[in-house]
């Protein structure tokens, strides 16, 4: 059996945390009053369906969503910082690590308080946008840009204008990727709608954390290989120079 890549194990970290935002956004939409949570494009037309006065859009709950997603994007931004080599950056992982774990508190959370209204609702609707937005912001150095996490509008126009049919060139591999993530948002809010159908919001929110969880395990793995690699390949270098070392001293 082949042993996966640097560059798959990045690859299928992406597709479970664009799953686990698919499932996010089901608990968020179908059990926090119909606010997406990752999907920004569908909060900002909401928000205007709101402001003139469509009925039976929460405007407040979007508003917070976006406001959410906005600051989670800062703070993650100044956390992570630019520059950083193609790769995970350690406190990118750390902030994934704490991502996880934030959505396993909000389970407990809302499992101890049960049903949410009002201010409850925008309070957890807030932080998990706010997590979704960290989280596009800790990625963003794995250097895919196939593999946005949150949203799939570009993926799709990409994946048909960049096709044979569209006239474009691109690869097998941007294909795969493309497909994959798109496959992966539905795959993942089919998930969600489906454990709320069973259960209620904590244990699809649970479900949805278990993703989660495993995209970002993933991801700690390809850093790990990755580094792994980088002293391999520093090892074999310094036993290359060894040689001239000691020619050069003779």
């Amino acid at each position: 059996m082949r042993r996966p890549t640097t560059a798959g194990l990045y690859t299928s970290g992406l597709l479970l945390l664009t799953a686990a935002t698919g499932a996010i956004d089901a608990v968020s939409f179908l059990a926090l009053d119909g606010v997406f949570t990752g999907n920004m494009t569908g909060n900002v037309l909401f928000l205007a369906f709101a402001l003139v006065g469509v009925p039976d859009i929460p405007l407040l709950n979007n508003a917070f969503a976006l406001l959410g997603f906005a600051l989670g994007s800062v703070v993650g931004g100044r956390l992570v910082r630019r520059g950083h080599p193609v790769g995970l950056p350690v406190r990118s992982a750390w902030l994934l690590v704490a991502g996880t774990a934030l959505v396993f508190v909000l389970v407990g959370v809302w499992a101890a308080v049960g049903e949410l209204a009002g201010v409850g609702q925008i309070t957890l609707t807030a932080v998990l946008a706010a997590l979704m937005g960290a989280q596009v912001a800790a990625v963003k150095p794995v250097g895919n840009t196939d593999i946005t996490t949150v949203v799939v509008t570009s993926t799709l126009a990409n994946v048909t204008r960049e096709s044979r049919l569209g006239g474009g060139r691109q690869t097998l591999s941007q294909w795969r990727h493309r497909t994959f993530a798109i496959v992966a948002m539905g795959a993942g809010a089919a998930l969600g709608a489906a454990v709320l159908r069973l259960a209620d919001g904590p244990v699809a929110l649970a479900a949805s954390g278990i993703v989660f969880a495993a995209g970002v395990t993933m991801l700690l793995v390809a850093r790990a290989d990755q580094q792994r690699s980088a002293r391999q390949q520093a090892h074999a270098a310094a036993a290359a120079e060894r040689p001239t070392e000691v020619l050069a001293a003779r």
